[in-house]
């Protein structure tokens, strides 16, 4: 299924460390697949044209009705200004009630080893799943 592969939309500097975010998304129903794809690639040319994003994959699983993001910022400041700014804001918004479960991580890396591999990101996606799981409800 369609993975936007690894986009830098600006350059690291050098020596410097990257803020790592991945996330995964669960949404209700097949029927919600196409609402979330579409608003999903209305964020991604956002995040083309953000100050501060490193670079960024995205994976679409429609059959799995799952969707993963893998980006990496120059500060966790950018990444807050992306999240917070349009049409994120309003696309999140939008689709909390199609989405059944949405998990995120963060971690640092040096900016030497971007892009991230989804093997990486997947490992840590699981890993912030089992512990929510294990949190007392």
């Amino acid at each position: 299924m369609p993975t936007l592969p690894w986009t830098a939309p600006n350059p690291a500097t050098p020596g410097t460390t990257a803020v790592v975010m991945a996330s995964r998304f669960e949404v209700r129903s097949l029927t919600d697949v196409p609402r979330f794809f579409l608003k999903s690639l209305t964020v991604w040319r956002q995040l083309r044209r953000t100050p501060g994003a490193l670079g960024a994959s995205l994976i679409a699983r429609p059959l799995r009705r799952t969707f993963y993001t893998l980006s990496a910022w120059e500060s966790r400041e950018a990444l807050g200004a992306f999240a917070g700014a349009e049409p994120h804001r309003t696309v999140t918004t939008g689709l909390r009630t199609t989405t059944k479960e949405s998990t995120f991580t963060f971690w640092q890396s040096p900016v030497e080893q971007l892009p991230v591999r989804w093997t990486d990101a997947h490992a840590r996606l699981d890993a912030e799943r089992a512990k929510a799981a294990a949190r007392p409800a």
